[in-house]
């Protein structure tokens, strides 16, 4: 790894090493003081299959949400005068250290595990057993991939059904763009796009997704059949949970530093993956005192929304973090400037040569825990997420 580290990436000035530590203090466990009550967990060590099984009837292992995942180790995360500060520990080690510290810090760190560990319930009328696949459907003119290809409603629907044939679990409609210096849309104009499409789309059975940031087109969509409200903007918008508790849909919470207008100029973070977890448990304690149990919401990282390279890098390097939240994790990469970039694609208009990179990162994202997956390639990743179950179940 040493190595690999101080490799160059093509076509770039990001470098692997941009997955380190660099926002880290690295500690021994005996180092952290009172921030332990505070700590998050980070899981680490990881096994899947039949060896997480065998990890877990062994003793040496807790399972990842429960599912065919399991950790073996942690890394404590606690934030001191400004700083993250990580300390790498076996689960039964840091057990004890919680314990000898009393009985508050043994709580704290026994709720962690258990969020870390459990099952996650049903979401969206969906088992998040076995990894979801979102597929994409952009009905904008300017989105950074497919924008302008499914602007009539006949074709977008059209679209649609293909990728529910391609093996897609969720369709994810969306009539605003939100890459990076996209201008907005006005409600009125991103329900007139879309509403066709989503009545269509509903018609065939299929869960059904509204990618909105306003509450009006969230109300109209779910009004019309669609089962979950997916938002870059983790419903901060006026309206945006009442209109979601309302109805009773399940959610998933983006994080986006800034807008997207502007996000991108110059986001700072002190660790990333542990800035954003704060964020978005913020935004998911929220949720529930406005009316959304946690059992209807998912989260979302939000690569590429308000990060760098080297940001995007860290929290896909720390996804299992994100189980702490004990909800439902998704992750959405799939053709981004950045992926083609580090993958030697090019981080230009040629999104299609982006594949390899989305492949990469899709199962990258479930071998650390993520329960849903937004792409494009519906079909491609499907045959890859059966070809990555059939190695680890041998």
């Amino acid at each position: 790894m040493a190595a690999l580290q101080q490799m160059q990436v093509a076509r770039g000035d990001v470098t692997i090493a941009a997955m380190t530590r660099s926002g880290l203090t690295a500690v021994t466990l005996e180092e952290i003081g009172a921030e332990a009550q505070s700590a998050w967990l980070a899981p680490t060590g990881l096994v899947a299959g039949a060896a997480a099984a065998r990890a877990i009837a062994s003793g040496v292992a807790l399972p990842l949400a429960g599912a065919t995942r399991a950790f073996v180790a942690v890394e404590l995360l606690a934030r001191r005068e400004g700083r993250t500060l990580a300390a790498p520990t076996s689960i039964a080690r840091l057990r004890a250290f919680a314990h000898a510290r009393g009985p508050a810090t043994s709580r704290h760190i026994e709720a962690r595990l258990a969020a870390l560990s459990a099952p996650r319930p049903d979401w969206a009328g969906l088992s998040l057993a076995r990894p979801l696949i979102m597929g994409i459907i952009n009905v904008t003119p300017d989105s950074f991939s497919d924008g302008g290809k499914f602007l009539a409603p006949d074709e977008a629907a059209a679209h649609g059904r293909a990728l529910l044939d391609a093996g897609a679990d969720i369709l994810d409609v969306g009539g605003e763009s939100t890459r990076p210096g996209a201008t907005p849309v006005s409600p009125e104009e991103e329900m007139r796009r879309i509403a066709p499409v989503l009545r269509a789309l509903v018609a065939t059975g299929a869960p059904v997704s509204v990618d909105t940031r306003h509450a009006a087109t969230m109300t109209m969509a779910l009004e019309a059949g669609a089962r979950i409200v997916n938002d870059v903007s983790a419903l901060a918008g006026p309206g945006s949970m009442a209109a979601v508790a309302r109805a009773g849909a399940a959610v998933v919470l983006m994080h986006m530093q800034g807008e997207p207008a502007t996000m991108q100029r110059a986001p700072v973070y002190r660790f990333a993956p542990v800035d954003v977890l704060e964020e978005l448990a913020a935004r998911v304690a929220a949720c529930e005192a406005a009316g959304i149990p946690r059992a209807r919401i998912a989260i979302d990282p939000g690569i590429g929304f308000g990060k760098t390279a080297e940001h995007n890098l860290e929290i896909l390097a720390g996804l299992p973090l994100f189980q702490a939240l004990g909800t439902g994790v998704m992750v959405g990469l799939s053709r981004k400037s950045f992926v083609g970039r580090l993958a030697g694609g090019g981080g230009g208009a040629a999104t299609e040569t982006r594949l390899a990179g989305s492949l990469a990162g899709a199962l990258d994202a479930v071998s650390k825990g993520a329960q849903i997956v937004r792409v494009h390639d519906v079909a491609e990743t499907r045959r890859a997420l059966a070809f990555q179950a059939a190695i680890e179940d041998a």
